[in-house]
């Protein structure tokens, strides 16, 4: 007992320091363990009317910070204590997402503000707030993907641009927590992480990660450049020379009438293709002053049936060999033509060169999402200067909740299949019960297949030996019930084909 209760000690002892020690690397963590009010401030701006609430992770213990309501606009936001600089240093973002009852259009992404306009007051943060970094999942309509954009200021006219990173993952289609990492590096690297997998590795500085990029162009077209008026850009033209053939018609029609074609022996000419139905009767309610004389609706003439078609016969038509359309000159080379036009360039006066990305600092975490699903929960939102302690909120905080979250679901889905199959069953027996002749065929089936199971088990595959008359005959009752199960299978075709409809009647235009 002593020993179990120092042994208990120490695991308590090192607990207590590893969470000093896990919280002193963090830069910024937030667990919403303890309730978020006072801390985090929710947006008074009239259109975020979504309501965030402090909530317990399906199946978890966890809490996390929870989107409540549909179709609603939410923004919050948490001011760092200190601004955070980005330049010259690994920068590690994270944070946990669970939508819980998925994601058909929404975001649920974080934006990481840099420090606004002196008289800023978090409350009235919103779209327009500026952000240096834009971090997480988006999904709408044709839209599926992991933003990561970063706004950057031209340091040539002082505006900022977003700068979208290109083939961004896509983000997970269950409903199971996922763990989001950006990792920035002083090499100008950034690495997107989802569930500690690297996704995307991009280059800030290069033009096939970001979209525009963040160098931009040396030259651009010259925006008060035109087009000459006398600027030919037709690559053919028509033979000014040519001339239309004399025996070219334009007049001549694209079909004519078969001339060749003969009328089918047994065509009915004196038989409407339609007649009255004779089986129909006028309704009881039926009101000759308010309906109208009542008239019997049309069938397919059943002498039309056997006959290669009913009603007057005329000629098909045919493709006219004389046919050419409507004549047009050839098209030659044009002799003036000078290729697309396009403006000349011009030295691009916003043109800079930048060995690194001029970072804005990050002094504040705002989510503002507009959503079309409820129980999207964001959880342990974590800033670090180092991968390692990223790492380990991931393997701590993150993967026991995945790994239970993932279990649970694997077993739902062999339940799923298995309640399936079961239902398939009983549907089958059901069926069975109200048509005996279906339940005797499953039955034939179903020993036939046996049989033939336990015969190749036996047998291991050897030639059938040749059947005397003895063993025919032993075999014959069998035989005889094959048989029968084939003759009432045989009723239920023609079952079938009586209640099937009429076939289509071939019309004189066919023909």
């Amino acid at each position: 007992m002593a020993i179990q209760g120092k042994t208990m000690i120490i695991a308590l002892l090192a607990c207590f320091a590893f969470q000093i020690c896990f919280s002193s690397d963090a830069i910024f963590y937030e667990s919403f363990e303890d309730s978020f009010e006072g801390r985090w401030i929710v947006s008074e701006k009239d259109e975020y009317n979504g309501v965030w609430k402090l909530s317990k992770s399906e199946g978890h213990d966890d809490h996390g910070l929870l989107v409540s309501e549909k179709a609603r606009k939410y923004a919050i936001v948490k001011e760092l204590d200190d601004v955070l600089n980005l330049k010259d240093k690994t920068i590690v973002l994270q944070f946990e997402v669970r939508l819980q009852n998925g994601l058909e259009c929404g975001g649920a992404y974080l934006k990481y503000l840099r420090p606004q306009d002196a008289g800023w007051k978090a409350k009235e943060f919103d779209n327009d707030s500026p952000y240096a970094i834009m971090f997480g999942p988006d999904k709408c309509g044709s839209t599926n993907k992991v933003h990561f954009i970063l706004k950057h200021k031209n340091p040539k006219n002082g505006e900022y641009v977003e700068h979208h990173l290109k083939s961004p993952p896509s983000v997970p289609s269950d409903k199971l927590t996922h763990v989001y990492t950006a990792i920035l590096t002083p090499d100008n690297e950034v690495r997107i992480l989802v569930d500690g997998e690297e996704k995307k590795k991009a280059n800030f500085l290069s033009s096939d990660d970001f979209e525009p990029a963040l160098i931009p162009a040396k030259t651009i077209p010259d925006p008060n450049d035109k087009k000459p008026e006398d600027w030919d850009e037709r690559a053919k033209i028509p033979d000014a020379d040519a001339v239309k053939p004399d025996d070219w018609d334009e007049d001549a029609p694209m079909e004519i009438e078969d001339e060749e074609a003969v009328k089918p022996e047994g065509w009915l000419d004196d038989e409407p293709e339609e007649v009255d139905d004779p089986e129909a009767t006028k309704p009881e309610d039926w009101d000759d002053e308010e309906d109208g004389e009542f008239e019997a609706p049309k069938i397919d003439n059943p002498k039309c049936e056997t006959a290669p078609g009913c009603g007057e016969w005329k000629k098909p038509m045919k493709k006219n060999p004389a046919y050419k359309g409507k004549w047009h000159a050839p098209l030659i080379d044009n002799p003036n033509y000078k290729g697309i036009w396009k403006p000349q360039d011009i030295p691009n006066p916003d043109y800079f060169e930048i060995e690194k990305p001029d970072f804005e600092p990050i002094a504040a975490i705002g989510i503002e999402i507009w959503t079309m699903q409820d129980g999207i929960l964001f959880d342990n939102i974590l800033i670090a200067a180092d991968e390692k302690v990223a790492e380990s909120y991931r393997q701590t905080a993150w993967k026991p909740k995945f790994d239970v979250e993932k279990e649970k679901e694997m077993a739902e889905e062999a339940a799923a299949g298995s309640s399936d199959g079961l239902s398939d069953f009983k549907e089958l027996i059901e069926k069975g019960e109200k048509q005996p002749n279906i339940t005797i065929g499953i039955l034939v089936s179903v020993v036939i297949v046996i049989l033939t199971v336990l015969f190749r088990i036996v047998f291991g595959g050897k030639k059938r030996p040749v059947i005397n008359n003895a063993e025919a005959t032993t075999v014959a009752p069998e035989s005889s019930n094959n048989q029968g199960s084939g003759e009432e299978k045989e009723d239920e075709k023609e079952k079938d084909d009586a209640a099937a409809p009429p076939r289509r009647r071939v019309s004189r235009r066919d023909n």
